[in-house]
């Protein structure tokens, strides 16, 4: 009986790159499981792991998790999905938490989402935000009837810090900084794929294209 063939797969991107759009469209088409190290970190705490204790403890004081409690929690999940194939997202974010993985689990492909910080940058300075309801409008997209003014209630939108231009510029050189040597280390494995555009819809069928390479895919959707 032939063995079924299994996708270990990294996805990476700066924020507001649509990481999330592209890996939630993965998950679709081809059946695998997305593992979000910060939905590992609040699952493990909520089950009230030995690792999740562990990283609350640092949660709790204000501290970043270390990297050999994070590769722990990451191991632990990647120990029960020997079966099935899995897209890891948000890790690893350093040299040694890579060299780690790689040790442990054969990396097919480490997808590297490439749009123009400037688009991203003028993406997500269009947001404003009816603090109230969580409602979000955008400038270009999806911009509110009267500007500067939620639809619904009639109050003033605001725009949150996080999205103003000089906090998302700051984020995205730290971006930069923290997951250069990683993509470093990883293009010298020669693994990694690059996928340079604007937007989503541009960026996925180059990504389902290059996926399909290594697994056979539950179907294409195509988006406008």
């Amino acid at each position: 009986m032939a063995t079924k063939k299994l996708l270990r797969a990294i996805i990476m991107g700066a924020p507001g790159s649509g990481k999330g759009t592209i890996s939630a469209r993965i998950v679709t088409d081809f059946g695998v499981k997305h593992l979000s190290s910060g939905d590992l970190l609040r699952k493990q705490i909520q089950e009230r792991t030995v690792n999740g204790m562990a990283a609350k403890k640092y949660i709790d004081a204000g501290e970043l998790v270390p990297d050999n409690v994070m590769l722990r929690m990451v191991m632990y999940e990647l120990g029960n999905l020997q079966q099935q194939s899995w897209l890891l997202d948000g890790f690893p974010r350093t040299v040694e938490q890579a060299k780690s993985l790689i040790r442990d689990q054969p990396i097919d492909i480490v997808v590297n989402l490439r749009v123009p910080f400037e688009v991203i940058i003028d993406r997500i300075k269009g947001r404003w935000t009816h603090l109230a309801s969580g409602r979000i409008y955008h400038t270009e997209f999806n911009p509110p009837k009267v500007p500067g003014i939620d639809d619904v209630t009639g109050e003033p939108l605001v725009q949150r810090d996080d999205d103003k231009e000089e906090t998302v510029k700051a984020r995205l050189e730290h971006y930069r900084r923290l997951t250069h040597p990683v993509l470093q280390f990883f293009r010298n494995k020669g693994i990694v794929e690059e996928f340079t555009g604007k937007y989503s819809n541009e960026l996925w069928p180059q990504v389902h294209e290059a996926l399909a390479q290594v697994l056979k895919p539950i179907k294409y959707t195509h988006y406008e």
